[in-house]
C-alpha cells in the first residue's frame, strides 16, 4: 500500500477499514461471537477500536502465528467450545454482503466446508517459463476464492491437525480440507466483495460503502452498518 500504516487501520467511509469489517459480522444476527486474531503489538490499538466502535456483540482476541494456518488455529481456540460452526474472513475484505456470509455458513453447514467464490471470465493462459504461453485453461472450470471460508469447527481442526502433523504450510484455509480429503463447496460471491490490497481498492471500497444499503445497514452491503 506504501502508505507507512497497516492498511487495516486505513480510513475509509469514515472507519478503519477493518472497522467495517468487523461491523459485518457485529450486524448479522445469525453470528453469535466474534473472534479477532491479531497481533500482539496490535492489540492496545484494537481494543481502542472496540470502544470506539460500540459495537454489541461479544468479541475476544487470540494472538496471530507464524503462518496463516497458526494464525487460524489460535483462532478456533478462542472460540467458544459450545461452537459448531466458524466463518474465517479477512480483516481487509470490508463489503462482503450479509447474504453471501450467511449463504457459506449454510453450506459449510450442509457440507462440512464453504468458500465464496468468483467465476473466472477472462481467458486464463498457462505459461512455462513466465515470459510465453504454454496453454489456455478452460476458464469454466476455474474459480477464484474470497472470504468468508466457512466450516463446520471439527472439520477445520481436523484438516488443521493433519496439516501440521504433514509438516505443511497453506495459504488457504480451504487447502487443508483438501488435503484431507474433505468436500468444500463453492458459494457464488455475485456481488462485489472486494480485497483492499493497493491504493486503487480504497475508492471502490468508499463507494461500494457509501450506496444507500450500506448507509441504512441493508443486506447487500452492510459493512457500514
Amino acid at each position: 500500500m506504501k502508505a507507512g500504516v497497516d492498511k487495516l487501520f486505513l480510513p475509509v467511509a469514515g472507519k478503519p477499514v477493518v472497522g467495517h469489517t468487523w461491523g459485518i459480522y457485529d450486524a448479522a444476527p445469525f453470528i453469535d461471537e466474534i473472534v479477532l486474531v491479531i497481533r500482539a503489538e496490535r492489540r492496545a490499538q484494537f481494543e481502542e477500536l472496540g470502544k470506539r466502535l460500540g459495537y454489541d456483540k461479544p468479541f475476544r482476541f487470540a494472538m496471530g502465528g507464524e503462518e496463516r494456518q497458526d494464525s487460524v488455529w489460535n483462532g478456533l481456540a478462542a472460540l467458544d467450545p459450545a461452537a459448531e460452526l466458524v466463518a474465517i474472513h479477512d480483516g481487509a475484505r470490508p463489503c462482503t454482503p450479509r447474504q453471501l456470509l450467511w449463504n457459506t455458513l449454510e453450506r459449510a453447514r450442509a457440507v462440512g466446508a464453504a468458500v465464496a467464490a468468483r467465476r473466472v471470465t477472462d481467458t486464463v493462459k498457462e505459461s512455462g517459463d513466465g515470459t510465453q504461453i504454454l496453454r489456455t485453461l478452460d476458464r469454466a472450470r476455474l474459480w477464484t476464492v474470497q472470504t468468508p471460508q466457512a466450516f463446520q469447527v471439527r472439520v477445520i481442526r481436523r484438516a488443521l491437525v493433519q496439516v501440521r502433523e504433514a509438516g505443511l504450510k497453506m495459504t488457504d484455509d480451504t487447502a487443508a480440507c483438501e488435503f484431507i480429503g474433505q468436500p468444500v463447496s463453492l458459494v457464488e460471491s455475485d456481488s462485489w466483495n472486494p480485497k483492499v490490497t493497493v491504493a486503487a481498492d480504497l475508492a471502490l471500497v468508499a463507494a461500494l460503502l457509501d450506496t444507500p444499503l450500506a448507509s441504512s445497514g441493508g443486506a447487500d452491503y452492510c459493512g457500514a452498518s
